[in-house]
Parts: C-alpha cells; structure tokens; sequence
C-alpha cells in the first residue's frame, strides 16, 4: 500500500489564500495555524522550514509563535543554507532574551561565527543583537572579535555594530573590541562602509562619555572634509556637536567646513544637521573669533529662511522652526528681522507647525512687533469664530423638509466662500493661542504694551470669540495636563482685564467701560430661558462693583446687573454679581446731596423693591456663599424699607435727610482701603500664629452631627422635589432659525496674506473699530500736526479773506488781482531790522504717562514675586529624575548607564565590569564585615569579663569620654563607689583595684594606637 503525499502550502499558496477569503479571514489564518502545527513536527526538513516560513508570516499578523521556538532551534541547525536562513529569520521575529532554547542556541552559534562561508557567518552576526543577553555575549565574545579582521568588509561592518549591541548589556565588550575598532579607524585604506559603522558607533558613545574621544578628532575632522558621504558626514557632525564643549579649540577648527558644507550642499537634511551641530555644539554662543561667530549664525538664519519658504515641505518648516527657537536665545536680533516668514507659519494648516511658530513668537516679541504679532493672531482667531458661527447657523437651520431650499441654495451661490475652505481650528488649540496672547501682552508687567486702550479692546473681542465653555453632563475627554481646558479661557480673559484695572489706574475708566460692553453683550446674545455660562462674568461684575464711582450711568448698569443675576449658573461670578448690585445701589441712592423728594424716594423704593425681589430667589441657593450675601443683602434692604417708607418727602417749606441707611450705614460697608495687586506667594511668607492647630476640628461633635445628618430620612416626594430643582435643566426655548438670504447676504470675508501688520477691521468687531476711531478723532481734533479727513475738516475763515469776501462778493476770481513787481533790495536800504521774537510753534498736549502699579508682598521678600522654594528644590532632582529616564529608554530598549562607567583607556584588569566578579566581592564583603563585627563583640564580652573580675562594673564607666581631669576625678570616685559595693564579696581585691585605677589615669595620656586589643595595664 503505497501513501499518497499530502499536498502541502507554500508561503505563496498562504498569501493567495488569505487574499481570497476576505471577510472570513480569522477563520482561514485558524486552519492555516492548525496545518502548520502539523507540518512543523514532521521529519521532513523542507517541509518544516516552509511551516516556518509561513508561521513567520502569520507572526506579523500577531498570532504568536513562541511555542515553536525549538523547532526554530531545528532549522538553524540545518546543514543547508536556503532552510538555515529561515531558521535565523524565525530565532529574530521569535526568541528573546527569556526564551528557554536560547542557552541550547549558545553553540550553535560559536559553530556558524567560525563557519568559513561568508554567507553563513553573516546568519548569526545579524541575529545576535535581537536575542542576546549578558551570559551569551560573556560566551561569544572570543569568537566574534576576530571577525573585525575577516576580509570581506561586509562582515567586518556587521561585526562592529553587532558589537555596539553586545556592549549595551555586556559593557566589557568595548574594552575588548576597542582596539581593534580603533585600528580599523585609523586605516585609511579600510572600506567607506565600515568607517561608515565605526563612525556610527562612535557618534552613540560618544553623547555617553565624549572625552575618551577627543584623541580621534584629527581623524575624524580628515573623515568629515574629505568623505563625500552625506550620511557620514552628519554623524560626524552630531559627534563633534558632543566633542566642541570639551575642546572649544574645535570651533575655529569646524568653521571653515562647516561653512562651505552650508553654501554648497544641495542637500536639505545635512544642511539642517550642519546648522543644528552648531547651535548644539555652543559655536555660535563661544566668545572668541565674535566676527566669525556672528557671519555662520547669519548663514544660518538665512538658509533657515529659505527653509521655511520651500512651498510644500511641511517637514522643513518644522525642522526650520525648531532650529529658530533654539538660535533666538543666542541672537534674537537675527530670529526677529525673519518675522514676516515666522508670522506666515502661524497660518498654517498644519497644526504642529503652528504651534511650533508660537513657541518662537512668544520668545521674540517686543514692544515694536506686539501689536502686530497679537493682530495676526486675532485675525486668526476670529476668522475660525466666523466659520464656527456659519456652520452653527447652517445646521440649526437645516431640516428634512428644506431640501428644496438647499437645492436652491447651491444653485443661486455655488462657489464656497474662503473662510468656508480654511480648516477648523479645535477648541485646545483656540484656547492656547488665547492663552499664549494673555502671556505676551502681560509678561514682565505689562511691560511691552504701549497702549493700554488698545489692549482692552483685544480683551473684549477675545471674550466675544472664546471657545464656548462645554456643557457639564457631556463626557468630554479631559484637556492635556499644564493647558487651560476651554471651559475656563474666558475666566482668565476676565481676569487679565481686572488685573489692568486693578495695576494702571489711568485706564480704569476704559476698564469700566469694557466690562459694561461684556455684560451686555453676554446677556443680548444668550437666547432667553438659557442660563448664562461665560467665566468672564465674576471678574467683569468684580470691576463693575469695585469701581462704580467712575460710572457714567450707574442705574443703567445696576439694571444691567440685576437682569445678568438670576441667569448666573456658577457659584463664584453670582457671589461677585450681588456684591456689585449692591455697591452700584449704594452709589446711586447713597448720595446726600440729592434731595429727599418724593420722586426720589418712589424711585429708591421701587429700585429696592426690585433688588429684594431678585435676592430672594438665591436665600436657598445651594452654595453657601451665594446662600450668605443673599441673605444678607435681603435683610439689610428690608430694613432699609421700612426705614425709608417712613421717612416723610421733603417740600418746598420742609426740608428731610435722606435716611442714613442710604447715606451713611449702606456706603460705609463698601468703603475702606483701597485694593492692590498682590503677588501670587506672599501668602507663603505669612508666619503662622503662635497656638495655630489646623487639624483641630471646629466642632468637636462634627462626626456625630454628620452621621446624623446622613442618617436622617427624606420622603421621596422631597427627593424627587429636591433633584428636580437643583440638577434638571429647564427646558430651553425654540429659537427661530436664520433665514437662507441673509446667509447669502454676507459679505466675503478673504484672508489676508500679507505679512505686515493687519488692519483692526481684520480682527476686530465693527462695534469696537467704531468706537476706537471715534476716540482717535476726538483726541487728535486738536493735533496740529494731525491731517483728518476731508469731509470733517471745518475750515475756518481768515480777516483777509473775510474782506475779500465783503468787497468782491462770494464770486471771487483770483487771476483778476493785480500782481506787483517787488524789489527788496530797494526797500531794505537804509533801513535797520529789529531783532524779532520767534514765536514758538505749538505743542500737542503730552500723552498721560502710564504707570502699571507692581504686586504688592512682604517687606522681607521684596517687590518681585519669590519663587516657591518646594519647586526649586524639587527641580534638579526632577531634571536629574528625566535625565536618567531618557539615558535608560532608548530604541532597544536595553538599559545603558553602565557604559558611562567604562574607561577605553587602561589595562583590562582594571575596571573591568565583570558581573560575576562583583557579586562575589559583594559577597566577601559581607562575609568579612560579619567576622570583623564578631571578633568585635568576642574582645568586648573578654574585656567586661576582665574587668568584673578585679571588681569593675562595667556598666559605672562611661564610653569615648574625653582625658581630661574631670574624668580622672569622675574615674577615681567610680573606683571608690565600686570599692564599697564590692566589700561584700571581696575585700581582699581593694588594693589591686586603685592600682589598677592608677594605671588606668597614667595610660590616659597615651594616643590609642590599636583599638581591637584589650587594654594591657590592667593586672
């Protein structure tokens, strides 16, 4: 009976078939998986390593096939060389440094590095770095090194970086190889290939410890003028980047090929590694040869600019970029004249490009380019708010039956506006942008802005195109640490404008009259019935109330305040509302001059009235400060009432006061010091009071009265009353949708691509423009030197021309004077000029010097603001922490510290890191230290025996006490004491022992040499 053999796959056969079965392709790699378990076990080595092969493959899909590893053992070991190979290919995709085969693999592979083919010797040289471990690099060490003399350079270049891999787990490698590598180096007939892989390792070591190869850089400077090799010379480069810091008698020595490298090569990336080796190798930062330092770092700027404005390559902005923000902190002048390049980066629509732009921006502003780098960022900003509010409005309006409509839409404007085809910008990206504009403007205490006027406007248009704050009960992904989420971006736009209220009272005024705009405008555009959610809202109403006495209609803005109170959701901006509502209320009816009338007590009663009726909705808030003011508040105007309903109206024979609660008892709760910035530590340099206990609780009874709080039982009506009051929204109201021509209607709004700086109709609302040009108009009116427009200059008549005008009448023709000859030679003869006084040209008012107030601290911690001393002390050991982090991490994953530890110079016994050496030393170490504490206690046990005997006690001496004469005396009593307890057991000894005593203060002058010894005078 003969066997008929089963048809077997090839590797070819898989592919097909996994092709073919789509859909159903984990039920195909299943069958697969089970044939190859079968194939793999037969004795047949072909059709073994095809099983492999194809387990290979499927172990790229993720099925593991660590089960197979010693049949991976079987193929390497086969004689031939097409199933050897697969057989290695599978010890790479398969073993690791725990695989059990691995110890059995160890002679295998001392077998194929000795083999005399080529081919073969180069199977395990590549497999070694993927499964190698301490032990196994300890056992092919001796039979690998001398394959860095074989004669067939591919495997002299494969050997050399296979060693750099056995040096990161066994150390002692480098001390063996480095000769020979170093040998190698020198040859200057040796293969470009493997001076390629030499340089390689070299430039790895070096970042480790770079002073073991500063004895090569003749060598390698040689390598780096004369290789025509790009990626050779970029690892040079990076390696001398390393070497320069040490030797800065480099810097001369790299300039002049580091320059010809930078004007002539055409290649992107070794220009860009040749300007980043310079900036990290300190050339340009070194203080001699200035002249030449400041020509390579304007060649660098400018190929960086050139960089930038390659159209197309994302990827050299980028690099272009991170190079710019490392050479500013060494020449900003230079980073600063490529603004327009910079500023065209912002716009990207890559976002990591834009952000990387920010990062420079944010390093280069000043007072000169702020304004206009804060424009360009605004105009961006508020193009992204208008696509944002377009596509709102376009899906709110649309519906299943408009589709008519839309089609109509598409056919009356079927081209796309421009701002419609820019990308959308996210919501993190628009609040660090903002963020980063705050930072700018206010770094170093407001000290680059010129105009604080304008920069209140740019307050008030970021409120209006903040990202709007997401709603509580969605699940949102929570904002990177170190970033402000979007929710809280306006609350810091709020208080960037208290802050300028609160620092440049020159300005406050404007302040109030921005926080006024804010309200406003947050109240008019939330649709009715919706609460109003803007952080912007406490530290805008806290200006409103701090600073009501600059307003210019306080019962305007009261009513303003009183219609923002009941639509306030957040605790803190409702607390800082009803503060302000009541110090507005105490300006507006505490003035004693105005006269008690019976219009003005109607008015001041009904105004009470309202504010009673909106403060007492929030008595039961749930937070206890809203709760508190409330309450107060309330009461507080109730008495008033009562106190102003019966006080009579004044007459024309009568005169009444206006009720002191108004005039005197109101006001004076809202009067006191006047409040200043204070620095954001001072707080720290508080001395804590004396009795201060913090942990000590309030109540004594507290866990007693919370457990009964939670013990008590609530009816579930007053449940479901209590929840539905406190945490279900109201319904929202319908808002009628936007009709299809007035989005037609709108204008088009093109971005601006010039580089210079923007106009304010480009970023700001027309409302704002208005306003700014209207205050422009009015301060220049009188500005000679102030060209206004045509249509509002009035010109005002002259005396000559008004007797012009009344002799010859409004038709005046000016060619009918008659035009007379002047001789002013005639006339000046004889004639004696007295001196005449120039009247001096007059002079436009002086600008209102600014004055930002600075943070107010402790007199011991002076004016700035002290660093937190926790941080400073946490910082290097943090940096020290990352540092350490960033040596261990590397691409293979093998920790590598040990290699800082090894010297290349010296003899190989010396250093060594042997792992095995040292766990024995360790081990007789603690061996030794145990006897040494042994024999230690063994002559302390002898001595107190010693000393029991002559009718010492032991324990009356005193140990380590100083020779002085005070412890002779001391010493001497001891012995008297121990003379009269010892008389019990021995009187006979009374003598020896004052000897012994004697003999004891005549050795004290002597310097004790030899510790471990008992002390010999004692008989």
């Amino acid at each position: 009976m003969c066997v008929i053999p089963v048809f077997e796959k090839s590797l070819y056969d898989l592919i097909r078939g996994l092709r073919s079965h789509k859909g159903n392709e984990k039920e195909y790699i299943q069958n697969c998986l089970k044939e190859c378990r079968a194939e793999i076990r037969s004795q047949d080595m072909d059709l073994k390593a095809t099983a492999l092969l194809k387990l290979i493959y499927l172990e790229m899909f993720g099925h593991d096939m660590s089960w197979a590893s010693f049949n991976v053992l079987e193929v390497m070991a086969s004689a031939k060389y097409h199933q050897k190979r697969v057989g290695y290919l599978g010890a790479i995709q398969s073993f690791r440094p725990d695989t059990e085969v691995l110890m059995l693999a160890t002679n295998l592979l001392k077998k194929d590095l000795t083999a005399t083919s080529t081919t073969t010797i180069a199977l395990p040289i590549v497999t070694l770095p993927h499964v190698i471990t301490p032990s196994l690099a300890l056992s092919v060490l001796p039979d690998i090194l001398p394959r860095l003399s074989h004669t067939n350079p591919t495997i002299r270049k494969k050997t050399i970086v296979t060693l750099y891999r056995l040096a990161l787990v066994y150390p002692e490698t480098l001390r063996a190889a480095w000769p020979k590598i170093k040998e190698r180096l020198m040859d200057r007939s040796e293969d470009s290939s493997v001076t390629a892989a030499i340089v390689n390792v070299i430039c790895e070591l070096g970042w480790r410890r770079p002073h073991d190869f500063l004895s090569l850089a003749p060598r390698l400077f040689e390598l780096l003028v004369d290789s025509g090799n790009n990626w050779l010379a970029i690892k040079l480069i990076k390696l001398f980047a390393t070497l320069t810091p040490l030797e800065p008698r480099l810097v001369r020595k790299l300039l002049p090929p580091l320059t010809e490298i930078i004007q002539t090569t055409p290649a992107m990336s070794l220009l860009y590694e040749c300007i980043n080796g310079i900036i990290q190798g300190g050339i340009l930062g070194s203080g001699e040869d200035t002249a030449g330092k400041e020509e390579i770092a304007s060649l660098c700027v400018n190929k960086l600019r050139s960089m930038i404005m390659v159209d197309g390559d994302p990827n050299l902005k980028y690099v272009a970029l991170l190079a710019f923000n490392k050479i500013v902190d060494t020449h900003p002048w230079l980073v600063a004249q490529q603004e327009d390049v910079i500023l065209e980066c912002i716009d990207s629509a890559d976002i990591s490009i834009r952000i990387k732009a920010l990062d420079l921006v944010q390093g280069m502003v000043s007072s000169d380019n702020l304004i206009s780098i804060v424009s360009r960022l605004m105009r961006q900003l508020k193009l992204s708010a208008t696509i944002d509010h377009k596509n709102g409005a376009n899906a709110s309006s649309s519906s299943p039956g408009d589709s008519d409509d839309d089609d109509l839409e598409t056919t009356i404007n079927p081209t796309q506006k421009a701002t419609e085809q820019l990308p959308p910008l996210p919501d993190d990206y628009r609040a660090d942008v903002i963020n980063r504009i705050l930072s700018m403007c206010s770094q170093s205490n407001y000290t680059h802005i010129t105009d604080f006027e304008w920069y209140i406007d740019i307050l008030t248009q970021l409120v209006r195109i903040a990202p709007t704050p997401k709603k509580t009960n969605d699940v949102e992904t929570l904002p990177i640490a170190g970033r402000s989420g979007p929710g809280d971006i306006s609350e810091k736009i709020g208080n960037e404008l208290r802050n300028v209220a609160v620092k440049v009272q020159a300005v406050r005024g404007a302040c109030l009259q921005a926080a006024g705009i804010i309200s406003t405008q947050l109240n008019n555009d939330t649709p009715t019935g919706h609460p109003l959610n803007s952080g912007a809202l406490g530290p805008v109403t806290w200006v409103i109330g701090e600073y009501a006495s600059e307003l210019d209609a306080p019962e305007d803005t009261l009513g303003l305040l009183l219609q923002l109170i009941p639509r306030i959701t957040s605790a803190e901006p409702l607390a800082a509302s009803l503060q302000a509502a009541m110090k507005v209320f105490s300006l507006t009816a505490g003035d004693h001059l105005t006269r008690w009338s019976a219009e003005q007590k109607s008015k001041i009663l009904l105004l009470m009235a309202r504010i009673v009726h909106t403060f007492e909705v929030l008595t039961l808030h749930p937070t206890l400060e809203v709760q508190e003011r409330a309450v107060e508040f309330t009461e507080l105007l109730k008495l008033t009432v009562e106190a102003a309903s019966a006080q009579e109206a004044s007459t024309e024979l009568v005169h009444q006061d206006t009720p002191l609660l108004l005039t005197q008892a109101i006001p004076s709760l809202f009067v006191g010091w006047e409040l200043k910035s204070v620095a954001a530590s001072a707080q720290k340099n508080v001395p804590l009071p004396e009795g201060l206990d913090l942990d000590e609780p309030i109540n004594p009874n507290l866990n007693f009265l919370l457990a009964s709080a939670q013990s008590q039982s609530i009816p579930a009506d007053e449940v479901d009353e209590f929840d539905t009051y406190y945490h279900q929204r109201p319904a929202a109201t319908s808002i009628a949708s936007e009709p299809a021509i007035a989005r037609l209607a709108d204008e088009r709004v093109d971005a601006v691509g010039s580089y210079q700086q923007p106009t304010e109709e480009s970023y700001l609302d027309a409302d704002i423009v208005a306003r700014r040009k209207l205050e422009r108009l009015e301060k220049n009116r009188d500005d000679p030197f102030y060209i206004q427009a045509t249509s509002s200059i009035q010109r005002s008549s002259t005396p000559i021309h008004n007797i012009l005008q009344s002799s010859n009448g409004p038709d005046l023709d000016v060619d009918s004077i008659p035009i007379m000859e002047l001789d002013l030679d005639k006339l000046s003869a004889g004639v004696t000029h007295a001196p005449t006084k120039l009247s001096k040209p007059s002079r436009p008012k002086p600008r209102q010097r600014i004055v930002v107030a600075a943070d107010e601290n402790l007199g011991s911690s002076g004016q700035s603001t002290p660093k937190n001393d926790s941080e400073n002390d946490l910082g290097p050991l943090a940096s020290k922490a990352a540092r350490a982090r960033r040596l261990k991490q590397s691409v293979l994953g093998v920790d590598s510290t040990n290699i800082q530890s090894l010297s290349l110079e010296g003899g190989t016994a010396s250093g060594a890191y042997d792992p095995e050496a040292q766990q024995r030393e360790e081990a007789e170490m603690a061996q030794a230290m145990k006897e040494v504490e042994r024999l230690r206690l063994e002559m302390q046990r002898a001595n107190e025996r010693i000393q029991v005997a002559q009718g010492v006690d032991a324990a009356a001496k005193t140990k380590k006490k100083p020779p002085t004469a005070a412890a002779e005396d001391e010493g001497a009593e001891g012995a008297e004491g121990a003379k009269v307890v010892k008389k019990k057991k021995k009187k006979e000894k009374v003598a020896s022992i004052d000897e012994g005593a004697g003999g004891v203060e005549q050795s004290t002058v002597k310097p004790k040499k030899k510790k471990a010894k008992p002390p010999a005078e004692i008989e």
